[in-house]
């Protein structure tokens, strides 16, 4: 990977530009999963079922997967900075467009060209911070952008649940369209220029896994442990309601705290995954597991439900950082076309996680989405396990 060094009088603006980065992340993934807290208001309101609503949902994390590897290669001339400041000009200009849209399919289609920004985001946006600080602060910055997820889970979601309940669902998109406005301002403001930097024409994208053995074994650890854990995440609120009798305000505190966690393990692997990022998969992929069996274990009281769900979120902020780590080691020469491949992957496993989860609770109930999570997490640690130690 291509790094540049800064020296100490411009250190402040790098870490500006980590900022920069970090919050795009929160604005693309709030927005994304922002339907999920206002699914009654929205279908109330456009006149359609909360099934049909959740789709908003779906459609742009599809074509947030599905997209981004050729659009990545198709701007692999265009500046990094042009390039994340045209993608929140999309992100804004949608969120308008949904805030005044007259109809639900002007919804969906909007969402669909916006997970198109959302995709090329999660490609090149890690791979921005981590060049724009010195390398040895690499693994940091990473995990500072990554740490945006946590955010956006912990304070960005309820926030617009808040601002919906106060005022109304077409509001909430509003006020999302200005933030990404100030993100954009800031955005081009403090991140350097940043000239693409291995991006290859698609044909080669595609043949990436095919001749580096490393990145095809990081891509299938990948899905199965997004399958496995995002399979179980999503029913996490029926499990405990059912086996904890838990109230929305206790279900509410708990997702909360494992978004806390995530951050936590998240800046806790910034510092291992120098020292062992092969140990760091490891140890987050067996938490896991092990969260998992906890869950069903001691999840049906009110303290080991909350024993469970922190290690969960610890582990997987673990994780989270690793498997970007993983994907320029595997990768180095062509990080932004091996991460665009990862998003891809990544971001299609959610939504298959979902819907195989959703067929297992519905057939088996909802105990078996999280047997289903042991498996496929255990099968991700068990791949990770065989691999050859990296230098």
């Amino acid at each position: 990977m291509v790094t540049q060094e800064v020296r100490p009088a411009s250190a402040l603006r790098a870490w500006s530009g980590v900022a920069a980065i970090t919050a795009s992340l929160f604005v693309f993934l709030t927005t994304e999963l922002m339907p999920v807290g206002l699914l009654t208001p929205l279908s109330t309101s456009l006149g359609v079922t909360v099934g049909v609503a959740g789709l908003m949902v779906t459609l742009q994390g599809v074509s947030a997967g599905l997209g981004v590897p050729f659009l990545v290669a198709w701007t692999r001339r265009i500046d990094r900075r042009v390039l994340l400041s045209a993608l929140l000009a999309v992100l804004a200009l949608g969120n308008l467009v949904t805030s005044v849209s007259p109809n639900y399919p002007l919804i969906l289609a909007t969402r669909l060209v916006m997970g198109f920004a959302s995709g090329v985001f999660w490609a090149i946006g890690v791979s921005m911070a981590m060049r724009i600080v010195p390398e040895r602060h690499a693994s940091r910055a990473a995990a500072v952008v990554m740490s945006g997820i946590s955010i956006a889970t912990v304070a960005g979601i309820p926030l617009g649940t808040v601002v919906e309940s106060l005022t109304d669902w077409r509001t909430t998109f509003l006020i999302w369209a200005g933030l990404s406005v100030l993100v954009f301002v800031a955005v081009a403001t403090l991140v350097p220029a940043l000239p693409s930097a291995n991006a290859v024409p698609v044909r080669e994208v595609f043949a990436l896994p095919l001749r580096n053995v490393p990145l095809r074994r990081v891509l299938f650890t990948v899905v199965l442990f997004v399958l496995g854990h995002f399979g179980a995440y999503t029913f996490v609120r029926p499990f405990l309601e059912d086996h904890a009798s838990a109230p929305p305000v206790f279900i509410t505190a708990v997702l909360m705290v494992f978004g806390v966690a995530g951050a936590i393990g998240n800046f806790a692997a910034g510092h291992t995954v120098n020292r062992s990022l092969r140990g760091s998969f490891l140890v987050g992929c067996a938490g896991l597991v092990v969260s998992m069996l906890l869950l069903l274990t001691i999840g049906g009281t009110a303290v080991g439900a909350i024993v469970a769900m922190v290690l969960w979120g610890l582990s997987f902020g673990v994780v989270q950082l690793c498997q970007v780590n993983m994907t320029l080691a595997a990768a180095p020469e062509t990080f932004e076309a091996a991460m665009s491949l990862n998003t891809m992957a990544y971001n299609t496993s959610i939504a298959l996680g979902a819907l195989f989860g959703g067929l297992f609770a519905d057939n088996l109930g909802v105990t078996s989405v999280v047997w289903f999570g042991v498996v496929l997490t255990a099968a991700s640690l068990l791949l990770a396990l065989s691999s050859r130690r990296e230098r």
